[in-house]
């Protein structure tokens, strides 16, 4: 798949309808996702998998996936927006 195709399908899918995940996910898809390494990439895309729920109460920091993957991702996302 070209890297045009799949940025437009991972972009569609970071569209959640969702405002609170949308101020988090396109964002770092357009600004950080080409300088993640491949096994990252492919978290990211494990991450867009999950129910919009799920990624709310992570993303909220009210809960924390059980999947390390996902903890790294969401994390990643966090810092993002949230710098120590």
């Amino acid at each position: 798949m070209s890297a045009d195709i799949e940025m437009k399908r991972l972009f569609w899918q970071s569209r959640r309808g969702m405002l609170e995940l949308d101020v988090l996910l396109l964002p770092f898809l357009q600004e950080a996702y080409s300088d993640l390494d491949p096994t990252d990439k492919e978290r990211f895309s494990k991450l867009l998998a999950c129910e919009d729920q799920d990624m709310f109460g992570w993303f909220m920091q009210r809960s924390e996936p059980d999947d390390p993957d996902l903890k790294r991702m969401v994390r990643m996302i966090l810092d993002r927006v949230q710098p120590n």
